[in-house]
């Protein structure tokens, strides 16, 4: 199978999506199909990446560290005439995403879309962050998922989510796997050895963007609070962001500097190591659409404690395998940490072994053989017609047809973000 994938986000810039993106993609090389990506230009990406196409794109955009895509018609015909793709997957609702439905108009194909973000937590990126926009966007994400043959969800909580929104496509729910195996062979005692952390030391761990969306001010003051009335803890931070130097300075105002230990981005090997140094880890964000972090640390058989949100609960069982707060209370955040560092070593063995136990429910191959039974349902069922002759005027009618459906969700959206001003 050809299978074309669509993101506005990519290597090698690293989160929730680019993630799924890359295990989804090598597990289906892995398995024989061919995979070919379709993302924009970013600093420092490479020109010639196998198996993947660079579009041109503004840089750094409102100074994050995200791309947007600039529209060069034709760009993309030569390698796609070559490709020749049986799907296209999309994971974003514009920019790109709108390129995907003109693609898969324009081949007679399928086209599956994956929701991987509640847009409305990320519009203080954009000039003229207000609710209307937060309104805009929530509009324009279900309407392209009406435009689309098939959502997946990555949890359940997102996929009532959708319904309630008006989601009328059919949606199955697969998390984005995770080769489980792999997150026990982590070595927490080199890490810590290269970081300078005390072997005996209670290390609060955390792996994300650096970002406003993932509730970090929060997460930081709950840490710091702790720390300061336990001596012997420390903080072991992974990623980058717009806040980074924020949190650096908030533990150096506290004198806590020398039991932080910030890496930046951590990836193979490293980040196996990193779990598996940790003793808890802690968990803010109330933005999630499935917590591929969680999903990595129960994995690794480290507690977790979140406060509980859309999703975290499907990965988390309060007192099970960590704690869920119910409210973003610091206090109530620092009980449930102190709830883990005073486990007794039988307690903590059930609670390793139940995190484990889990994961085993987030496999990659798992992931993988029912999303693939999904994109062959799509090509037996309705796309029989696809080797029937067809006319430059069929092809044309359909991507007029496609042009004109995301003109009318983009008419539809507006109207949303209009009504909610005047209200």
């Amino acid at each position: 199978m050809k299978i074309l994938m669509v993101t506005n986000t990519y290597l090698p810039f690293i989160g929730g999506v680019e993630r799924s993106i890359e295990i989804f993609a090598t597990e289906y090389r892995n398995q024989g199909h061919q995979v070919l990506i379709v993302a924009p230009r970013i600093n420092h990406s490479e020109n010639n990446e196998p198996d993947v196409i660079r579009v041109p794109a503004i840089q750094n955009f409102n100074g994050t560290d995200f791309s947007v895509q600039l529209p060069v018609p034709g760009l993309l015909n030569k390698a796609l005439k070559k490709f020749q793709p049986d799907i296209v997957h999309s994971h974003h609702p514009f920019m790109l995403g709108d390129t995907a439905l003109r693609i898969a108009a324009q081949y007679k194909i399928p086209i599956v879309y994956t929701f991987h973000t509640y847009y409305e937590y990320y519009t203080h990126y954009v000039p003229g962050n207000c609710s209307a926009l937060k309104r805009f966007v929530i509009a324009l994400s279900t309407g392209y998922a009406n435009l689309c043959d098939h959502i997946i969800a990555p949890s359940s909580s997102v996929a009532i989510e959708l319904k309630d929104r008006g989601v009328e496509t059919c949606i199955d729910v697969i998390p984005t796997g995770i080769d489980v195996q792999k997150y026990l062979s982590g070595n927490g005692k080199e890490l810590r050895a290269e970081m300078g952390i005390p072997k005996n030391a209670f290390v609060i761990g955390f792996v994300s963007r650096l970002a406003p969306e993932k509730n970090l001010s929060f997460l930081t003051d709950c840490v710091i609070q702790f720390m300061e009335k336990h001596k012997n803890t420390c903080f072991l931070m992974i990623g980058c962001g717009p806040l980074e130097a924020e949190v650096k300075q908030k533990f150096a105002l506290c004198g806590l500097k020398n039991r932080f230990y910030p890496t930046g981005i951590l990836v193979t090997e490293k980040l196996l190591n990193a779990y598996n140094a940790m003793n808890v880890f802690a968990f803010a964000s109330k933005t999630e659409t499935q917590g591929l972090v969680l999903t990595e640390a129960i994995a690794s058989g480290v507690p977790v404690v979140a406060l509980d949100g859309p999703c975290i609960g499907e990965v988390i069982e309060n007192r099970i395998n960590g704690r869920l707060i119910n409210t973003q209370n610091k206090d109530e955040f620092c009980k449930a940490l102190s709830w883990v560092k005073k486990l007794s070593k039988r307690e903590l063995k059930i609670i390793k072994e139940n995190n484990r136990a889990r994961a085993k429910e987030f496999s990659k191959r798992e992931s993988t053989s029912k999303l693939l039974d999904i994109y062959n349902n799509l090509l037996s069922k309705n796309y029989i017609a696809r080797d029937h002759a067809d006319s430059g005027w069929d092809k044309a009618k359909r991507l007029i047809k496609a042009e004109l459906d995301l003109i009318k969700n983009l008419t539809r959206a507006t109207g949303a973000a209009i009504n909610d001003s005047t209200e």
